[in-house]
């Protein structure tokens, strides 16, 4: 079940998959050491307070979630260098969780083609149970690490790939059997977590464990834990395409113009670069089939629009390194 947190919630009377009386007595025991799963005894009657009452703790709560993501900055910067290294040499970003914390990976990839003009297959978020378990909890899906293997493999994984394991309790086989499977595979691997000395951290060549402590409802990870996670992943999307070169500035130059708002939106963008008219803005994008950087590149540097393809290739899309090679000739 991935309903409120990404671990299993006990069940009285419930059997393994054997048939036999189910260990819950020590998932029981394992959930009693999570932060995440911890029971805070002052909320125990927040459903007796006003509703304004209710939404002003909520927010206090939501206010400590940056701080724990700043405590872990040092180290989310040295995993995003990492996959920014390996998606330069031709590598995809993968996100792997269950519940929560796979929709939020299945979120983060379907947002990358639009902003940053990324090839679908570039960005990858796989959820535990399928497509279908976005919108409905596919039973038993998350308690396979088999089925994370299978899903990795049925992508090709190769050694410049990164595969993010995504996981509020750090305990979802699912997520850590993502991650194992990967690194053994030569893959590079980060595991983030909302809990301290989590398995899939030490799965993980790079451990990502923001903890946020208790939730305003005991066990709920799509409250600060999940609140975290996307912020994580914001950064590591949006400061890895920032590195390959898919912004001019903090203009996204690579947007993807798939519709009316975003054609505008590359109009204005190409106005912010480069001050000029609409009429020399349309011209560019007439000459640079409707692509931002180079409507850029061709204003910016005074070149025809095979020229500024070929700049942008020999520069590997960087907008900057292309407008100094046209500089220095």
């Amino acid at each position: 079940m991935t309903s409120t947190t990404d671990a299993n919630t006990d069940t009285p009377g419930a059997t393994d998959t054997s048939g036999t009386p189910g260990t819950y007595g020590e998932l029981r025991a394992q959930l009693a050491t999570l932060t995440t799963e911890a029971f805070r005894p002052e909320l125990a009657e927040i459903d007796r307070l006003s509703t304004e009452e209710i939404a002003r703790i909520m927010n206090g709560e939501d206010a400590t979630v940056p701080a724990a993501v700043a405590e872990r900055l040092p180290q989310i910067a040295a995993a995003i260098d990492a996959t920014a290294e390996r998606m330069a040499r031709g590598g995809r970003l993968i996100y792997a969780g269950a519940g929560t914390a796979g929709r939020l990976g299945v979120l983060d990839a379907s947002e990358c083609p639009p902003t940053f003009n990324t090839d679908p297959a570039e960005v990858v978020g796989l959820i535990a149970g399928g497509p279908s378990a976005m919108v409905t909890a596919v039973e038993g899906a998350e308690d396979s690490k088999e089925l994370a293997a299978a899903d990795l493999d049925a992508l090709k994984l190769t050694a410049d790939d990164t595969v993010v394991g995504i996981s509020a309790s750090g305990r979802t086989p699912y997520a850590i059997g993502a991650v194992e499977h990967a690194r053994a595979q030569g893959a590079l691997t980060i595991g983030l977590s909302c809990n301290a000395d989590s398995a899939l951290a030490a799965a993980a060549e790079h451990g990502l464990e923001v903890v946020t402590g208790p939730e305003l409802l005991t066990g709920s990870t799509r409250l600060k834990a999940g609140t975290a996670q996307k912020l994580v992943l914001n950064m590591i999307s949006t400061i890895t395409m920032i590195r390959l070169g898919k912004t001019y500035g903090n203009l996204m130059v690579d947007v993807r113009a798939s519709n009316e708002k975003l054609r505008a939106r590359s109009r204005h963008i190409v106005s912010l670069a480069t001050g000029a008219s609409d009429t020399a803005i349309e011209a560019a994008l007439a000459a640079t089939d409707g692509e931002v950087k180079n409507a850029i590149l061709v204003i910016l540097g005074q070149v025809d629009g095979p020229t500024a393809a070929r700049l942008l290739t020999e520069s590997d899309g960087h907008l900057r390194a292309a407008l100094a090679a046209v500089r220095t000739t």
